[in-house]
Formats: C-alpha cells, structure tokens, sequence
C-alpha cells in the first residue's frame, strides 16, 4: 500500500515538472504569408530592442505551484467575502429595486392594453404612473388623518381615562391593601427624572420619527424607479437579450416574456382581489357600525396581498376591533368573512386568476413560506410568480432536455 501511495506520488511530481517545461517552452510557429513574416520579425526585433532596454523577459511562473494557488485562491475568497458583506450593506438597495421590478411588471400590461387602443407608449406610461399616484394619494388621505385625529383624541382624553382607572373600584381595593397608587405614583416620579430613560424615550421617539422619513423616502424612490422602468422596459429588454448568443436568442426570448407576462398577470390578479376585499370590508364595516371603517379596510387591502394567509389575518384584525367595540359587532363581522372567504377562493379569484399563474397548491405553501422566510413581505409576494417562472423552466426546458438523453 505504501509503495502505491509512493508510485502515485512520483508520478503526480512528473506531471507537475512536464507542465512546468511546457509552460516555459515557446514554440516559434511559421508565418502564414511573406508579409505576416514581416510583421513578425518587426515585432520580434521591437521586443529584442526594448529586453535591451527594460532587461530580458523572465520565466513565466508556474500556475501549478502551491504558493500560486494558494494564494489566489485565498484572494478569491477574500474577494466572495466583500461581495457578501457589500450584498449585506445593499439589502434596502436590493429590495427597493425588486419593489420597483415587480410594480413595473404589474403596470406593463395596462400600458401595453393603452398601447394597443393606438397610445404610444410615453403617453401610455404617463397615463398609468398618473393613476398609481392618484391610488397613493387616496390611501395616504384615507389613513393618515383618521390616525392622526384618532391619536390626538387619545392623547387629549388620556387623562379622563387614568381617572377612570383609578377611581374603579378593584383599583381602590388593591390601593387599600398595598398601597399601590403611592408606588405607582413614586416610580413614574422617579422614571420621569432619570436621565437615561428620558434619553431612551427621546431616541425612541427619533427612531420612529427616522423610521417615518426613511419609509416616505424609500416610496419616492420607488415610484421614480418604476417610472423609469416602465419608459424604458423595451429598451431594457432588449438590452438583456443582446447578451444572449444569437443561437439560445430565439428559445430565450419567448421564456422571458412568458414569465415576465405571468409575473405581471399574477401581481395585477392579486392587487384586484385584495381590492374587492377591501372595498367590501368597508362596506360591511360601515354596514354594521365598526370603528375605524377606513384605516381597517386600507389594512385589509394591504394584508390581503399576502398569498395564502394575508384574508384571513385581515379577517382576524377586524373581527378583535369589533369584538373591542361590541361583541354582537363581532359575530356578523366573523360570519361574513367566513363566507366572504368562501366566496373568494372559490368565485372571485379563479375568475381573476384564470390566465395568470397555475401553481400546485403544494408548490404555493412551501414557495410563500420560503420566500416570507428570505425576505417577509416581499418575499412572499414574489414567491408564486418566482416559482411560477421555475415551473415553466423545468416544463420547457428541463424535461424535454432529459427526454432527448
């Protein structure tokens, strides 16, 4: 055994000299013509007269030394490691641009129906980002001034309510037999003098404040972005497909487009549904006399573009408001979701998602988990249209490749 470990050894050292020699050997090779000579000597007498200038031309290193492949190897991976920690520093980067990808593939099918009624195209996308802004408008007016009245009416009837709680009767009882109002009284003295929890709250507040800023701004980005996108999507398009070799271009192109058109068909297919939600939850609020009708219905809307769970877990918010407010309240808001619910997954959306996406109900559950997982939100709104576009692959691509095998 140890004579073959030996014998295998030897000969991988007589490789390692061979490759070296060919490394080092140059072969002279013949001009192809007179004038292919010419220039040949030319440029051989040029570089026989700048060795004698600059020194002659060393021996080429061996790229099959140790010290070579170490170490560049080790400067590839220093190098895999910086792009991972850049990656790290551009995830908000990274997600405002599939924010904006994926807005931009919803819109192109509304721009490309303008087009086709005889709209060209920069008219066409001016009409459709005009209409997403009147959208963000409408619901920023509809969210922001019932919160902040609601907060204001908070803050100005705080104080009735602490009355309230310290007047009730099992505060008094508590008050009488462990001082409890005392010691209340004496800890928020004592926090409301303490430099560092005033500190604290204060930064909390700044955060808040710097989280609000950071959000208004990231939306604005997001809205240029994908005006820009959707002007230049054409273009871009074909940018991309030039990188293609021209014998895979004829095969890539229809994949592309298939999957760009489900991913687009999908996102406008949910936006509707959870429109349809929340108009009717509105109507239902309004109907039986639940607070904050509007803000509750904006918050339906948005949930309800969550695949699989995001209904239901608008149904469950709106049913504890009610609950808050009048159990009986409760009970309708509970039974017309559940056949709301009903009348959604079975009428409703295949209706709407007739022509967009066909994914296995299996496939949906693991490919919205995953992408909640990798990236919350958003991850599970582009998971169904990711795993869409890996299902047309393996159909397309995959299979009839394995086939020919």
């Amino acid at each position: 055994m140890r004579d073959i470990r030996i014998d295998r050894y030897r000969e991988f050292q007589r490789r390692q000299r061979e490759a070296l020699r060919a490394s080092q050997h140059r072969h002279p090779a013949a001009p192809d013509s007179p004038a292919d000579g010419e220039h040949r000597a030319a440029g051989a007498s040029a570089r026989t007269d700048q060795g004698k200038r600059f020194g002659q031309a060393g021996r080429p290193l061996n790229r099959f030394s140790p010290l070579y492949l170490g170490f560049f190897g080790a400067l590839g991976a220093l190098l895999a490691v910086g792009l991972w920690h850049a990656l790290g520093r551009l995830a908000t980067t990274i997600t405002i641009l599939l924010v904006s990808i994926f807005l931009t593939l919803a819109l192109d099918p509304i721009v490309g129906w303008l087009g086709g009624r005889g709209m060209k195209r920069g008219p066409a996308v001016g009409v459709v980002f005009a209409g997403l802004l009147v959208v963000f408008t409408l619901l920023g007016l509809l969210v922001f001034p019932p919160v902040i009245s609601q907060g204001s009416e908070l803050l100005a009837n705080a104080p009735t309510y602490v009355d309230h709680i310290l007047d009730s009767a099992w505060v008094r009882r508590m008050d009488e037999n462990y001082d409890v109002v005392d010691k209340l009284r004496e800890a928020i003295n004592s926090r409301l003098t303490d430099s560092g929890f005033m500190s604290q709250v204060f930064g909390g507040v700044l955060g808040a404040g710097k989280a609000v800023a950071n959000g208004v701004f990231q939306t604005f980005t997001i809205l240029v972005l994908t005006l820009y996108f959707l002007a230049s999507l054409p273009t871009v398009k074909r940018a991309a497909y030039a990188v293609v070799p021209a014998s895979r271009r004829p095969r890539v192109e229809p994949l592309a487009e298939e999957i760009m058109r489900r991913t687009g068909a999908y996102a406008t297919g949910q936006v509707t549904v959870a429109t349809i939600n929340a108009i009717c939850s509105y109507v239902m609020m309004r109907l039986v006399g639940v607070p904050y009708a509007a803000v509750l219905a904006v918050v339906v809307g948005f949930l309800g573009l969550i695949p699989m769970v995001g209904a239901t877990v608008g149904a469950v918010v709106v049913c504890l408001v009610a609950f808050f407010d009048s159990p009986r309240s409760a009970i309708i808001v509970a039974i017309y979701y559940l056949v709301y619910q009903q009348l959604e997954n079975y009428v409703v959306a295949p209706k709407i998602m007739a022509r967009t996406v066909s994914v296995p109900g299996a496939v949906t559950v693991v490919a919205a988990l995953a992408g909640g997982t990798l990236l919350g939100v958003l991850g599970a709104l582009l998971a169904i249209p990711i795993a869409a576009g890996l299902l047309l692959l393996y159909e397309e691509v995959l299979v009839p490749r394995q086939r020919n095998v």
